[in-house]
C-alpha cells in the first residue's frame, strides 16, 4: 500500500552518524514515539509485544529484523491501518490511529508494496495519487509527476501499463508515488524488495538525498547492509520483541572486534597467538583471527614482532571492528540476511 523507549540494552541518542548517511541535523521532539504498543491478532498470535521505540527527528532510522520479526505490523499501526491491541503511538506529535487525517498528508508512505492500476500507465497512476491529495496544486500535478518519475529512473517507462512492469519497477513507482509532495516523514517499508543491486543502490541514495533535504526516514528493511549504509540510528526487532535501539555506530560498537593476521603461514600464526594467551582463536583461509578484548595496546605491537621473530610472514596484522551484523548476532543469537 503506498499513501503518503528507550530499553534496557541501549539509550537512543541524537547524536552519531554513518559516514555515507546524509540526513539533517537531529533534534527536537521524537517524529516517532510507541509506549508499550502491541498487537495480538486473532487467534492470540502476538506480533508486537510492548514496543518502546523512539525515532528522532531529521534521523535516517532503520527498523531492522528478520522476516516475521514484526515490523510491519508495527508500521500498519503508525500509519492507522490498524488499530494496537494496547499501547501508545505518536507520529508528528499526534497519537494514532486517533489523528490519521492531520497526520498522512505529512507523510509519505511505502508499505507492503504499492497498489496500483494495472491497466493505467506508470504516470496516470501517478496523477491519480496526486489528485487524491486535498494538499496538491492541480496546476503544478504535471510538473510534481514528471519530477518524482524522474527521480527514481522511470521517466522512460512513464507511458508504459503498470500491469506490465516489473516488481523492482513497481516498488520504484511506488517510491515515487511517496514523493510527490516534500513530507516532515517518509516511512519505507523495504524500499529495495525486488530491485536488482543497481538499482539498490540508486534507492539507497535517493534515501540518502532525501534525507538531507530535511525529512526524517523511517525504512524497513532485513538486511543488515542496507541499514549500515544509509541509516543513522536503528532498532533490532526480534519475535516482536524490540532488542535494541540506538545510533548504528553504538550498536555496531556493541560487537567485540576481533584480531585479524593475514598469513600464509597460518599454523605458525596459530601457535604464537596461542602462546600469547590470544582467546577464541579461528584459522580461515589465508588468516588467523582471535579475540582482541584483552589486549592492550602495547600489547599488539609485541606480538606483531612476536610473529615476525617467530618466521610468520605477516601481509596484514590489526583489529578490525565488529559489524552491525556481528552486533545483531551476539544480541539475538538469530542468523540474518546480510547481502543487499
Amino acid at each position: 500500500m503506498t499513501q503518503s523507549p528507550t530499553v534496557d540494552t541501549a539509550e537512543t541518542t541524537e547524536g552519531g552518524r554513518t559516514a555515507e548517511a546524509a540526513a539533517a541535523p537531529v533534534g527536537g521532539p521524537p517524529v516517532i514515539r510507541t509506549q508499550g504498543l502491541t498487537k495480538r491478532f486473532a487467534g492470540g498470535q502476538l506480533a508486537v509485544d510492548g514496543l518502546d521505540l523512539t525515532v528522532p527527528r531529521g534521523s535516517v532510522f532503520g527498523f531492522l529484523g528478520p522476516n516475521g520479526s514484526g515490523k510491519t505490523t508495527t508500521i500498519r499501526m503508525l500509519m492507522g491501518l490498524i488499530a494496537p491491541t494496547s499501547g501508545v503511538a505518536t507520529v508528528l506529535g499526534a497519537p494514532m490511529p486517533q489523528s490519521v487525517g492531520r497526520v498522512l498528508p505529512r507523510v509519505g508512505a511505502l508499505i507492503e508494496g504499492p497498489a496500483l492500476y494495472g491497466f493505467l500507465s506508470g504516470r496516470d497512476n501517478l496523477i491519480r495519487y496526486d489528485s487524491a491529495d486535498p494538499t496538491a496544486d492541480p496546476g503544478t500535478r504535471k510538473q510534481r509527476v514528471a519530477q518524482a518519475l524522474d527521480r527514481v529512473g522511470l521517466a522512460a517507462a512513464a507511458g508504459k501499463k503498470a500491469r506490465a512492469y516489473s516488481l523492482g519497477m513497481k516498488q520504484r513507482l511506488g517510491l515515487a508515488a511517496a514523493l510527490l509532495q516534500p513530507r516532515e516523514l517518509l516511512v519505507l517499508d523495504e524500499p529495495t524488495n525486488g530491485l536488482d543491486p543497481q538499482g539498490m543502490r540508486e534507492i539507497r541514495a535517493l534515501v540518502r538525498e532525501v534525507a538531507a533535504e530535511g525529512t526524517t526516514v523511517f525504512l524497513s528493511s532485513h538486511l543488515l547492509d542496507e541499514i549500515e549504509q544509509v541509516c543513522t540510528h536503528a532498532a533490532v526487532m526480534s519475535k516482536g520483541r524490540l532488542v535494541v535501539q540506538g545510533t548504528v555506530a553504538e550498536l555496531a560498537a556493541r560487537a567485540q572486534g576481533r584480531l585479524v593476521v593475514r598469513t600464509a603461514d597460518t599454523e605458525a600464526a596459530l601457535a604464537v597467538l596461542t602462546e600469547h594467551q590470544v582467546t577464541d582463536l579461528r584459522v580461515g583461509e589465508g588468516q588467523v583471527d582471535g579475540e582482541s578484548t584483552a589486549l592492550s595496546e602495547d600489547a599488539l605491537p609485541r606480538l606483531c614482532a612476536a610473529l615476525v621473530e617467530a618466521g610468520v610472514r605477516v601481509r596484514g596484522f590489526g583489529v578490525e571492528r565488529g559489524t552491525l551484523e556481528d552486533a545483531f548476532v551476539a544480541l539475538t543469537g538469530e542468523g540474518f540476511d546480510v547481502a543487499g
